[in-house]
């Protein structure tokens, strides 16, 4: 029977599971750990529920891509937002989360055996989901302040590769790339016939002006730019399971047939409710993501104690900050030590590909002020007891 589970032996278990049973059977701990939200998605996502409801067909599957008004109002955020125009050189397609667009775009370009570039420190998922399928995860290292290097993506590609992944904003950095480095990556994407997927689930969370870019906005980019989004983060839909992807038209068919076999359409409740969500005014998004840059600001203050302990980069996106610690100790002891002794938890860098050396990401997204600034300064307090200082 080893043999059959083979495939699932060398994906690495999932972190943020073990994290929760540690919180759980340590009560009082406060969780800078998962990357959510601590607000709700906005009331028009309610309201259209009962849109749903009213219409009896609703009950019946819908089109594998997403429900037409869905994607006429998707398309029109994409042009406002994003910059990019749907033609008929690419299209939408409504997926259960971008996780799931990921796991799409690597089964619909790929054969077993073939090779996506990733840059370290990477998303987990996305390491796993290119494991299942059979590929290799080809690893590229950053720079010291978690940037994206091109010129070392450059010499990665192989005949095998079919694709370069960049996340940004970034998990787990919460780096933001320049539009420079992007172009330059998009670029050789397009020189070299591979495709170039861009992960931009947090692209409303970015401060100090930063301004985000989306790579299928550069011109002549749309045979080979792969686009992920999410609602999870921005309207605080984790649980609604909502996300969507901009795929060239040559992938509409392969992407079709991988979500119909795993998924169908996306929910159809789920899609009504996030046609209401987009149509909540701008002071959503600015107020909710403008809560989150206060907090942010605790964080910062908070991290001030802990420079001679850790080296913190700057990080102008998402909600998270990623700390090198200055320790030998083994990352995910380091997490058990934060949970069991100070009853606070975040997550170890080693599920990030951060093998050498101890990291450790910090999420705030989830936590409003007070809580944040608790919550930091037990972790300032038990680095310093745990590392001697």
């Amino acid at each position: 029977m080893e043999s059959l589970t083979s495939r699932m032996q060398a994906v690495q278990t999932p972190i943020i599971p073990v994290v929760g049973e540690l919180i759980t059977n340590s009560p009082g701990t406060i969780s800078l750990g998962q990357g959510v939200v601590s607000y709700n998605p906005p009331p028009q996502a309610q309201e259209f529920l009962a849109k749903f409801l009213a219409e009896p067909t609703n009950n019946l599957y819908k089109a594998v891509e997403g429900i037409p008004p869905l994607l006429t109002a998707l398309a029109a955020k994409l042009q406002a937002f994003n910059g990019i125009e749907i033609n008929q050189n690419n299209c939408i397609v409504v997926t259960a989360g971008s996780n799931m667009g990921f796991m799409n775009a690597i089964l619909a370009i790929t054969s077993p055996g073939d090779e996506i570039i990733l840059n370290k420190p990477y998303y987990f998922n996305h390491e796993m989901a290119i494991a299942m399928a059979g590929c290799r995860p080809v690893l590229v290292d950053t720079d010291e302040n978690y940037q994206l290097r091109p010129d070392a993506i450059a010499q990665a590609i192989t005949p095998k590769t079919r694709a370069v992944v960049t996340i940004s904003p970034n998990n787990p950095t919460g780096v933001v790339y320049s539009e420079a480095a992007l172009r330059q990556v998009n670029q050789l994407c397009g020189n070299n016939g591979i495709y170039h997927i861009s992960d931009e689930a947090y692209e409303y969370f970015t401060y100090n002006g930063v301004k985000h870019i989306s790579p299928a906005a550069f011109a002549n980019s749309s045979d080979y730019t792969i686009s992920l989004y999410s609602l999870s983060k921005a309207y605080g839909f984790a649980s609604w399971r909502i996300g969507y992807m901009v795929i060239p038209q040559h992938l509409l068919v392969p992407v079709k047939k991988v979500q119909d076999t795993i998924l169908i359409c996306a929910p159809v409740i789920s899609q009504y409710a996030a046609l209401g969500a987009l149509q909540a005014k701008e002071e959503y998004l600015k107020e909710n993501i403008g809560a989150i840059s206060q907090v942010r600001e605790v964080v910062l203050e908070s991290l001030n104690h802990l420079q001679d302990l850790c080296t913190i980069t700057p990080a102008d996106g998402a909600f998270y900050f990623f700390l090198k610690v200055h320790t030998q100790m083994n990352a995910f002891e380091l997490v058990k030590r934060l949970i069991q002794e100070h009853q606070v938890a975040v997550i170890p860098g080693t599920t990030f590909g951060m093998e050498d050396g101890c990291y450790l990401r910090v999420a705030y997204g989830a936590l409003q002020q007070e809580t944040v600034k608790v919550g930091m300064e037990r972790l300032v307090q038990g680095l310093q007891t745990i590392l001697g200082n």
